[in-house]
């Protein structure tokens, strides 16, 4: 799996072909539904040994180098904390790269979405988690900031 981690370029075509294919399949696409149940688990079946997948629901591989930020043990959404060894390796498990060194060195291999790693993301909103990622983002529901939250 590290090879298609490692070739983002690739993963990215396949993002955007995914992207278009299930756009103009929108208007079946609704949260709690059907569709939803299938999608989480075609998400989990690809994403889960790919990605190592957390189902935040929020998915921003696109913009992380197709590098999950969950996969942090400090679940980091915009960069690294600053306990990066000079090795590179985390601060907490030292046998793991850190995740935003790799997104960052992924992200440079992106035409397309590797300048996103330079936009700051929005919090996580943990009431998504275990929801379909894909759904979530075709409907809008993962760029709505949560009332109460500000701009």
């Amino acid at each position: 799996m590290s090879f298609l981690q490692d070739s983002p370029h690739l993963l990215e075509r396949a993002y955007t072909a995914s992207h278009r294919l299930l756009s103009g399949l929108r208007r079946w696409m609704k949260p709690g539904g059907r569709a939803e149940r299938a999608m989480i688990r075609i998400e989990t079946i690809t994403k889960g040994p790919l990605f190592d997948c957390k189902m935040c629901g929020q998915c921003v591989l696109h913009s992380t180098g197709m590098t999950c930020p969950m996969t942090c043990p400090k679940h980091l959404r915009n960069g690294p904390c600053g306990g990066v060894r000079v090795d590179g390796r985390c601060e907490i498990d030292p046998d793991m790269l850190c995740v935003w060194l790799l997104a960052w060195e992924r992200s440079k291999r992106m035409p397309v979405f590797g300048s996103d790693i330079l936009h700051a993301m929005r919090p996580l909103d943990h009431r998504l988690s275990g929801t379909s990622a894909w759904i979530n983002d075709l409907t809008g529901t993962a760029h709505r900031t949560p009332a109460g939250w500000g701009e």
